[in-house]
């Protein structure tokens, strides 16, 4: 089976699911095109393997090499649902002791979600903020205006990834974008709400996604209102 690829972030962790072979040609050259489009935001992946049926010595250097370069910038390379014959490989080249591996995407994502880096005194972070919407685009357009106005914000594509962050870490605002696949924007925020009780609930409008920067922008700003960091 050729290699196929899904690709979303949960957080600021950068999750990629394979289904078929990673071996020498163009399926290693997929991924490793996932693995650079990651690369360029995020410095935490997470490489999910149920579906995997083979990997050759190039796939299993591809991942390592990835691992090393996101290691070098201070995050990492972790394994998720490898298949038995790849546990076997791994612990067989010994290869486990360099490439984590967890049972389960949500463990492999949780894993660096709980982790509490020791970093020197800065100053204090503002409130914080999860954004979700399935646009990877508009997540990305608010996470940056947002957080250039001091608030410490996460986002999600997905109401299952949105409520495995809310599971790790609180947050003071949720923010539900105009697209959120099968489910009403209420039905959302009822679901997000229930897991962050003191958490206030902000909704962008169906206009937003057509706005220019600017309007988008100033706009985003207006919903926070006074309460801004």
């Amino acid at each position: 089976m050729l290699l196929t690829l899904m690709s979303r972030h949960v957080g600021n962790v950068y999750v990629i699911r394979c289904k078929g072979r990673i071996v020498l040609g163009e399926e290693a050259k997929a991924l490793e095109v996932a693995l650079e489009g990651g690369a360029w935001e995020f410095s935490q992946l997470v490489v999910e393997l149920s579906g995997i049926s083979r990997l050759d010595s190039i796939g299993l250097g591809l991942l390592m090499r990835y691992a090393e370069r996101m290691r070098r910038r201070g995050g990492d390379l972790r394994l998720a649902a490898p298949p038995q014959f790849l546990v076997n490989l791994l612990k067989m080249t010994k290869v486990s002791a360099s490439l984590e591996s967890y049972a389960t995407e949500e463990e492999a994502i949780q894993s660096y979600l709980k982790e509490r880096p020791v970093e020197p005194a800065k100053k204090r972070v503002g409130p914080r903020v999860l954004v979700v919407d399935e646009s990877a685009d508009l997540c990305v357009f608010v996470r940056t205006v947002l957080t250039q106005h001091g608030y410490d914000v996460r986002s999600s594509c997905s109401l299952r990834d949105a409520k495995t962050l809310l599971q790790v870490d609180g947050v003071e605002y949720i923010l539900v974008g105009p697209s959120t696949p099968h489910l009403s924007a209420e039905t959302v925020v009822q679901t997000l709400t229930a897991l962050a009780p003191r958490a206030k609930a902000l909704q962008l409008d169906p206009e937003f996604k057509i706005r220019d920067v600017q309007e988008a922008s100033d706009a985003l700003l207006q919903l926070f209102g006074a309460d801004g960091a």
